[in-house]
């Protein structure tokens, strides 16, 4: 804004303005705007900070990169569970004493034994 128009406001005006910019602020949870503007050669930076669940309409590159993204973290997840499950299988197997091949060990349980129990 010219420097001349923003002098014309009278104080009342300016807290007007003021409140109704509040008034249209995004409902976001994190909303952190920097009130310090720093010059740089004939450019001006400011920095803005914002969080929140996106409202907008998805592209369609951007709901392949989501359902890509999604698939990927259940797959993990299923990936992680099975392994755990296997393992506390493995480790009631071997606290039961149970050998299914002789002479054969992974070695899990005695490390579990010798770190944890």
């Amino acid at each position: 804004m010219p420097q001349d128009i923003a002098a014309s406001y009278t104080q009342e005006q300016l807290l007007h303005l003021d409140e109704a910019l509040r008034k249209n602020k995004a409902k976001l949870p994190v909303n952190v705007k920097g009130r310090v503007s720093v010059p740089f050669t004939t450019t001006r930076f400011f920095w803005v900070f914002l969080a929140g669940r996106d409202k907008r309409e998805l592209s369609r590159g951007e709901i392949n990169v989501k359902k890509t993204t999604v698939a990927a973290f259940i797959f993990a997840a299923i990936m992680v569970s099975t392994l755990m499950g296997l393992l506390i299988l493995y480790l009631i197997k071997s606290a039961l004493g149970i050998n299914l091949f002789e002479h054969f060990s992974l070695g899990i349980w005695g490390w579990f034994k010798q770190n944890v129990l």
